[in-house]
């Protein structure tokens, strides 16, 4: 499981309604020192401040592995919507260096591949392969769950019942990053 302490919190600035919120449910100010679950966030402020608050953990190795492998999961959910093999190959690369079979410089590589694939075709919506997902599979690759699982939500939400999409996407990542973070 998780924790998170709300001084490590304060120390990578928080949005202030962010901030508010998460103090709002703890119904406290003091105690910045005292470690909870992160799982209090997802609880009291929602799954994006609950992304954004693994920073604020302590960065173990197994912690990295796990954004890493989250970050992942969030860019395979629009995987197939990516038409470039450098992005697709980033997610599997990435995936590998988090389980320890990947080495650094292959890991760098296909990240270096996947920046140039989303840059390449711009925000030309025209281009298939989305410019979103493009972006999810880099920043997966580098491994910042925060913005791949931002930019995959993006993606998710351009399919034709916005409304739909966006719910199922927010439930699977709320499910999956319980299952990875709160457990």
């Amino acid at each position: 499981m998780t924790t998170v302490t709300l001084s490590a919190i304060k120390a990578h600035r928080p949005r202030k309604d962010g901030w508010a919120n998460l103090l709002a449910h703890l119904n406290r100010i003091g105690h910045h020192a005292e470690e909870f679950p992160i799982r209090v966030i997802l609880e009291g402020n929602g799954i994006q401040d609950a992304i954004w608050a693994l920073r604020a953990a302590d960065q173990t190795e197994e912690h990295q592995r796990k954004c890493r492998l989250f970050a992942v999961w969030c860019a395979r959910q629009v995987q197939h919507l990516m038409t470039d093999h450098r992005s697709i190959n980033a997610l599997d690369v990435a995936e590998r260096h988090a389980n320890g079979e990947a080495t650094d410089k292959e890991l760098h590589a296909a990240c270096l591949a996947a920046r140039y694939a989303a840059y390449e075709y711009g925000r030309d919506a025209s281009v298939p392969g989305g410019y979103a997902a493009r972006r999810a599979a880099w920043y997966a690759a580098l491994g910042d769950a925060e913005v791949a699982a931002w930019y995959a939500s993006m993606e998710a939400a351009r399919t034709a019942d916005l409304a739909a999409a966006w719910n199922n996407y927010r439930q699977a990542q709320t499910a999956k990053f319980t299952e990875m973070f709160c457990s």
